[in-house]
């Protein structure tokens, strides 16, 4: 008994000098810098594969940054083909007049009074 009495109270003494050891590291480093370390590395990992993953796909990464840029600049490239406008040529097509939908509820005063809120 006096054996598991002394592995007790040394097993004790261990947990004791791991608490106080613990208590000591977060006093001089606190859970939000540990919390934002830990956040920095995911995003250095995140980073570093998403570049070594471009390096393998510099074709694809190449067709996608062509595609953006047409994309914002449609509309000096249609400008430049067709020689108009593309919201011209939309208003060509069709001119659409919200007036008209609005004016087929005010006949049911209910449903022109909603409208009109």
């Amino acid at each position: 008994m006096i054996e598991d009495l002394h592995l007790r109270n040394s097993a004790k003494a261990l947990v004791e000098a791991d608490i106080a050891h613990l208590r000591a590291d977060l006093a001089e480093r606190g859970l939000g810098a540990r919390a934002a370390d830990r956040i920095a590395e995911g995003a250095t990992d995140v980073y570093e594969e998403a570049v070594e993953v471009a390096a393998d796909n510099k074709g694809a990464l190449a067709a996608i940054v062509a595609a953006l840029v047409l994309w914002f600049a449609r509309h000096p490239v249609l400008q430049a083909l067709f020689g108009e406008d593309a919201d011209e040529r939309d208003d060509e097509d069709g001119d659409y007049d919200d007036r008209y939908h609005r004016d087929q509820y005010h006949d049911d005063a209910e449903q022109g009074s909603r409208w009109h809120r």
